[in-house]
């Protein structure tokens, strides 16, 4: 996401009017096209490649009672980043941060609370004109690695990466990205954009989507 490429409906891909957008997107039927980032070509040509070998991961943490977000880190990136509380453009995407706080994370407030029962949804950019955004390096994070989200009650949940995968644009899946692979687990979505960018239309050809749940908590 470049500054000036972009309104916020071409950015974060839309699809977060929960209960409608899934029905429609089950009947509608279409796969999506994903790949493993780590495997990723960087023209965005995203045709079959292998995935890595499987790491054995921890088993899930029961949900945590509700408290809203106030801090992501990711060690693996370097990364300590706000957390704002945010809801839907009119064009129906998640509205991310301003350009001038684009090393916040927006949380998409209409659904669960990162730690309690569901998918919690994080949105950041991945670049301005000027210069790397709070998630540039999302597409780099390897299956098994940690990421922590501090919340308002002073709990910290301690999610594990499942994996890191792009869709593109014209076959986003919503129900795999929003919906939760268990609904006894509380999971983590961490979105941005991927793949080429598209002057004409001003916009980025897919999106860059990180999978984690629930592992363990703690107090900041």
């Amino acid at each position: 996401m470049s500054e000036p490429r972009a309104s916020g409906h071409g950015r974060l891909l839309t699809g977060l009017a929960w209960a409608a957008l899934l029905l429609a997107l089950w009947l509608w039927g279409r796969e999506a096209t994903e790949v493993p980032a780590t495997t990723w070509p960087a023209t965005g040509d995203v045709a079959a490649a292998g995935r890595p070998p499987v790491r054995e991961l921890p088993p899930p943490h029961a949900p945590l009672p509700g408290a809203q977000p106030e801090r992501l880190a990711v060690r693996a990136m370097g990364l300590s980043a706000p957390i704002e509380g945010h809801g839907l453009t009119p064009q129906g995407a998640v509205e991310p941060p301003a350009y001038d706080r684009a090393g916040t994370v927006a949380w998409y407030r209409g659904g669960p609370q990162p730690g309690s029962l569901g998918a919690a949804v994080l949105v950041g950019h991945v670049d301005t004109e000027r210069s790397p955004a709070v998630f540039y390096d999302l597409a780099g994070l390897q299956r098994g690695e940690t990421v922590t989200v501090t919340r308002v009650d002073g709990s910290t949940a301690d999610f594990t990466v499942e994996d890191v995968t792009v869709f593109t644009k014209d076959r986003f899946d919503a129900a795999k990205v929003y919906g939760p692979r268990d609904a006894t687990r509380a999971e983590l979505r961490l979105i941005t954009c991927g793949g080429d960018y598209d002057r004409t239309r001003r916009e980025y050809s897919a999106n860059v989507v990180v999978s984690a749940y629930l592992t363990g908590s703690g107090r900041a």
